[in-house]
């Protein structure tokens, strides 16, 4: 298998890191390594334009998908197949022409090009990409390297104003429902990346001509049937980089106030819009990434529920090429003795994923998967110490690990990574390459990838992407 080109730049972390660059990407490094390192990963022409063509493809095919379970699927498939809170359900029905911003992760290599997952409700990594990405190039560019480097460009100059675009048909559309256009941008206040990325994006609205106030998640509050307020002010619409998931379980620690779901109460009223729209909730669900395959081998069966054939020849090419078998069930894995992967519905950063390289028809699933064998591997004296004491960071760990571990899962064939050496602080790192692909507004927008394990988590490395420009005649062999 090949590996993927890393052009390293001549410095230390510190020498690159730091003055502006450190200022707009504080979390350069996170959990006590570094998170961005000095070095490109570079994509072939003929790979950006067919990741171009392929991502706005597969977009579509999830918008015609979701307005598809919005319109036609009952409540309980939402709730028991996508892992849906009931509290959620008037809001995720929300159909909002305007799209948001989106990110998908594929997986480029010499087998083909693959979309994994979908990630529509809170995605990160955008300064990183939009900001980032071009300094690096400059840096490189400004060495006077060889010629090859100079030729090498970035393929997400145009993300801020993707943003902002996104951004104005966004808040047009709740113009048009009354709720004027001055936008409050909310996160964790204390979470330095979530606060970054807001920021980021509050900056670009503001840029754009649009009033906006920071206010951090500590600082709203909710009067139930009236409305959401910060400082006094009673918010319109809403940047929120915050999980809905989360939020709808959200109670006021004193009183039992379900405040999460008050807010989406408000929202389903229409008296409140929120940034990305609720409906990305559906997309954000793993379980929709195995109702497109399942609707796919479907088809045929739709006109006799719908009245209509769901996808047309082209759009069954679209995902027979780029997207994998996935299903609710690993049955057809299991008796293939074909590998596969597991994921939690609403598995963050490889957190509730488990990769099954070698299945046997006989296989337990609980065995593989279960929590109890999770905590063994990850936790071995936890098991043999059930008396001793746990520190507050086991605690935290065991509660994500529980959290992640008890959600329903999908089951997705596993499709090989390409690998990648880059040099780190630690050492040079053999890992794996993740493409993160930015479609925003519907569109192609930039490129965020990720090189570490087989199972792309907090700990991977941003490298960011360059593109080498390809000779027009290749050399005769």
């Amino acid at each position: 298998m090949s590996i993927r080109t890393i052009r390293q730049l001549p410095y230390e972390h510190d020498e690159l890191f730091q003055g502006e660059i450190s200022r707009m990407i504080p979390y350069h490094r996170m959990y006590g390594k570094s998170y961005c390192v000095p070095a490109l990963t570079v994509y072939r022409e003929s790979e950006l334009a067919e990741l171009q063509a392929a991502s706005e493809a597969v977009h579509r095919i999830y918008r015609k998908v979701q307005q598809f379970i919005q319109r036609y699927m009952p409540d309980e498939y939402l709730v028991e197949r996508l892992g849906i809170h009931p509290g959620l359900l008037r809001a995720a029905r929300m159909e909002v022409a305007p799209d948001g911003i989106t990110r998908q992760d594929w997986i480029v290599g010499e087998a083909g090009i693959k979309c994994i997952e979908n990630n529509t409700d809170t995605p990160t990594g955008i300064p990183e990409v939009a900001y980032l990405e071009g300094k690096l190039l400059e840096v490189l560019h400004s060495e006077g390297m060889s010629r090859d480097d100079i030729a090498l460009h970035g393929p997400s100059s145009g993300m801020d104003e993707a943003i902002q675009s996104a951004l104005t048909e966004l808040i047009h559309f709740y113009s048009r429902k009354g709720l004027g256009t001055k936008v409050h941008f909310t996160c964790y206040d204390w979470h330095i990346e979530d606060q970054t990325n807001t920021k980021y994006i509050m900056r670009l609205c503001e840029q754009a001509g649009f009033e906006v106030v920071y206010a951090p998640l500590e600082e709203l509050e909710i009067i139930p049937n009236e409305g959401l307020y910060h400082r006094g002010e009673q918010i319109h619409i809403l940047y929120r980089l915050y999980p809905l998931e989360y939020l709808i379980d959200d109670r006021e620690e004193d009183t039992g106030l379900e405040v999460g779901q008050a807010l989406m109460d408000m929202v389903a009223d229409g008296k409140i819009g929120l940034i990305n729209p609720p409906q990305h909730i559906i997309t954000q669900s793993k379980g929709f990434t195995a109702t497109v395959w399942s609707l796919y081998e479907r088809n045929e069966q739709t006109p006799a529920f719908c009245g209509f054939r769901l996808f047309d020849d082209r759009e069954l090419e679209v995902i027979r090429t780029y997207l994998l078998p996935t299903y609710f069930e690993p049955s057809v894995f299991l008796q293939n003795q074909e590998p596969y992967v597991a994921k939690g519905i609403w598995g963050r950063e490889g957190k509730g994923t488990h990769l099954i390289e070698q299945p046997e028809p006989e296989e337990r699933l609980e065995g593989v998967l279960g929590v109890v064998e999770n905590v063994k591997a990850d936790q071995p004296d936890l098991l043999h110490q059930v008396d001793a004491p746990l520190t507050p960071e086991q605690e935290e760990a065991a509660h994500i690990a529980a959290y992640y571990e008890g959600q329903p899962k999908i089951y997705q064939q596993l499709w090989p990574m390409q690998s990648a050496e880059v040099q780190t602080e630690e050492g040079l790192f053999h890992g794996y390459v993740l493409t993160g692909i930015f479609v925003i507004g519907g569109r192609f927008a930039g490129v965020l990838p990720r090189i570490g394990e087989k199972v792309t988590g907090d700990m991977a490395y941003y490298c960011a992407a360059a593109v080498a420009n390809e000779p027009s005649n290749p050399p005769a062999v």
